[in-house]
Formats: C-alpha cells, sequence, structure tokens
C-alpha cells in the first residue's frame, strides 16, 4: 500500500510540474509590454554580490548580534533531576 501511495505522489508531482512548465511560455517574454522601461542588467560581480555575498554578510551580522548581545552565562549548567551525577 505504501508503494501504491509513493507512486501516485510521485505522478502527481510530475504532472504538476509538467504543467507550470508548459503554462509559462518563455515566449511571452520576447512581447513587450506598454510602459516597460527595462534598465540596464547586472554584471557578474554585481549578481554575485547581490545574491551571494549580501545574504552571507546579513546573516554573519545577526549571528554577531545575537552571540555578543546574549546574556546567558556559558558556566551555567542545568541541573536534570533524572539522571544522577557519576562520582570520580
Amino acid at each position: 500500500m505504501d508503494k501504491k501511495n509513493a507512486l501516485r505522489a510521485g505522478a502527481l508531482a510530475a504532472g504538476t510540474t509538467l504543467m507550470m512548465l508548459l503554462m509559462s511560455s518563455p515566449a511571452l517574454a520576447l512581447t513587450r509590454d506598454d510602459g516597460d522601461d527595462p534598465g540596464t542588467g547586472l554584471s557578474v560581480g554585481e549578481t554575485l554580490g547581490l545574491y551571494v555575498v549580501l545574504p552571507i554578510v546579513i546573516f554573519a551580522v545577526i549571528t554577531g548580534l545575537v552571540m555578543v548581545l546574549d546574556k546567558s552565562n556559558p558556566d551555567h549548567r542545568v541541573f536534570k533531576p533524572g539522571r544522577a551525577k557519576a562520582k570520580a
């Protein structure tokens, strides 16, 4: 029964993907709309900076702020009552 459900899900996913690809024809991108005024394209460096470097920098800044502004005590250990400490 599990194999049948997996086959059904795969067929549904493949059918949905195929229909989405057929419905979004790239040929429609060639016709210009009224009021369409595209700017100049981005260079490779600008594209990498915008979509690769900038998110990494934002992630690093947020991580740094969380680490710097963290008020918890790193030496504080939480004792769990269910576990006994091993004696040396």
